[in-house]
This record gives structure tokens, C-alpha cells and sequence, in this order.
């Protein structure tokens, strides 16, 4: 190439970069995944396979374990988080949020009844990822606690905006009691609750059980960001 349209070319990325920095400061987004490394985060509840590897966090199935959460290692309130993820055709996994965990056994009241959490189990709010024909991604399910508080059954597009054996966006908008999900910029869950205004981000690998056959089946999440609201 000339010198000189190397040099502008060069220029002309530069200018690029920077332009989208300043838009990504001004956005008020912060990176919670750095793309290299754990950092940050912790595993809790099971006992899955969690790495980096090109820029992506990626989580394997492994026999004999409950659900596995990989979590942020701090909370969250009001908040906006946006993240891509891939996901295997044959798995189910979540994306937690506003989400905790005992350090001993702790028996509460949810609804007017008793539930007891053992030490660790991750429990909360979930982005379901649903790749099964039932196609609820991005519909919000309690983990460990009541179970679906928003379904897609009457939402046909948000069920067809998931795209199977590629990357998808998701978005999840939560202040005060109101919870808001899309799928590739599709709208899925609009919905108020008040049990849980904070908690932790959490990557889920759903417990295979004895399955062989659904040993190291693989889930990916990159671009993991958070922009924090009043």
C-alpha cells in the first residue's frame, strides 16, 4: 500500500476507535467482563466447567452436579445489562440477575410459604436461554424460588427473534420494581415484582444429571456490560 494511504487509513481507524470510546463512555456502559480472565467473578452452587477462551466466557456441562453460577462479585440494583451469548441447540441455561445465595442453610417465607435454600444455591431472577422448540428466550424464570414469572407464550415474536447456533444479544433493563427483557432488540418480558430489588449477575450451566450424552455440551457469553441507574 502507498505510504500515504497507509497512513490514512491508520488515521481514519484511529478516529474510528475513539469516536466509538467517547460514545461508549457517554453510553455510561462499564465492562464486566474484561475478555481475558475471570476477574471479578466466582462460582457457586455446582460444579461445571467455566474458562476464556477468544474473548468469550464459556461454560461446559460435567455429570453429577446441580446448576452451576458463575456470579459477579458484587451486586447490582437498578441497571441495564447487555451481553451476547451463544448456546448449544441441546442445553438450557440462564442468565441470572438481581440474584443471592446463602452461606449456610437459611429457611424464608416467599408468598406466605416456608422455603428452605441450602448453603450456596443460587436463587433469583433469571433470563431464561431457551434453544428447545419451546423458544422462551428472554423470558424471566425464578430460579429456585417461584419459577416462571413472565413465559412467552403469548409473545410469537420475541419466540422467533432468537437465532439457533449464533450469537444473540440480550438486554435486561430493571429499576425499582419493574423487569424488562429483549431479545435481539425484540421486546420479551414487561413485568413489575417486588421481591428482590439487588443481587448479583450470574452465568448459568444447567445440572445434567447421569446424561452421558450431554456431557460437555458448551454455552458462551462475551460483551458482558452494565450500565448502572439511579
Amino acid at each position: 500500500m502507498n505510504p500515504v494511504k497507509h497512513l490514512l487509513a491508520a488515521c481514519a481507524s484511529a478516529s474510528l476507535f475513539l469516536s466509538q470510546a467517547a460514545e461508549s463512555g457517554e453510553s455510561g456502559f462499564s465492562a464486566l467482563f474484561d475478555g481475558s480472565s475471570l476477574t471479578g467473578w466466582e462460582q457457586h452452587s455446582g460444579t461445571a466447567e467455566y474458562r476464556v477462551d477468544n474473548g468469550a466466557i464459556i461454560g461446559k456441562t460435567v455429570p453429577d452436579t446441580g446448576n452451576s453460577f458463575l456470579c459477579t462479585s458484587r451486586k447490582y440494583g437498578n441497571f441495564i445489562l447487555e451481553l451476547e451469548f451463544k448456546v448449544d441447540p441441546s442445553m438450557n441455561s440462564g442468565i441470572q440477575f438481581r440474584s443471592n445465595y446463602y452461606t449456610q442453610e437459611t429457611e424464608v417465607e416467599i408468598n406466605g410459604k416456608k422455603k428452605k435454600f441450602p448453603a450456596d444455591r443460587v436463587h433469583g431472577y433469571q433470563y431464561e436461554i431457551d434453544p428447545s422448540p419451546r423458544a422462551y428466550t428472554g423470558g424471566v424464570y425464578d430460579e429456585g424460588r417461584r419459577g416462571w414469572l413472565f413465559d412467552l407464550k403469548n409473545n410469537e415474536a420475541a419466540r422467533k427473534a432468537f437465532k439457533q447456533g449464533e450469537w444473540n444479544q440480550a438486554r435486561i433493563e430493571c429499576s425499582g420494581s419493574s423487569i424488562r427483557t429483549f431479545i435481539n432488540g425484540v421486546p420479551a418480558a414487561d413485568f413489575s415484582d417486588e421481591l428482590t430489588r439487588e443481587g448479583v449477575i450470574a452465568l448459568q450451566v444447567h445440572g445434567i444429571g447421569k446424561r452421558k450424552e450431554a456431557v460437555g455440551k458448551e454455552v458462551m457469553w462475551r460483551n458482558i456490560r452494565i450500565k448502572e441507574l439511579p
